[in-house]
């Protein structure tokens, strides 16, 4: 991914409207680009902080949004391990289907 791309996936990151491979190749590129980090930090502080300012909160952004690319991080891990997990059960399937294919042709 590179930064243009990055920065138009900004908006939907901050919505919660990434996921799978969208937002592990963001998050990513975020974590190794600092000027990207840059622009998310400036992107998110701007739509957290005028929320937060409206309903009157007191607030961290710069924790608001490392919470954010924590869970991120987690929704990645966690496909990822979905992604294996499925892996394993379609080759057991297939184990499965051809033992019952030479069972049948004994």
């Amino acid at each position: 991914m590179n930064c243009k791309e990055a920065e138009k996936k900004i908006p939907p990151f901050l919505n919660d409207e990434l996921d799978g491979r969208g937002l592990a190749e963001f998050v990513e590129h975020i974590e190794d680009c600092p000027e990207c980090m840059e622009e998310l930090s400036i992107q998110f502080l701007v739509a957290e902080g005028l929320e937060q300012l409206e309903q009157g909160n007191n607030f961290n952004l710069q924790k608001a949004l490392t919470w954010k690319l924590d869970d991120a991080g987690y929704k990645i891990r966690v496909n990822r391990i979905l992604r294996h997990v499925l892996l394993v059960l379609e080759a057991a399937v297939v184990v499965v289907i051809v033992a019952a294919l030479i069972i049948v042709s004994v």
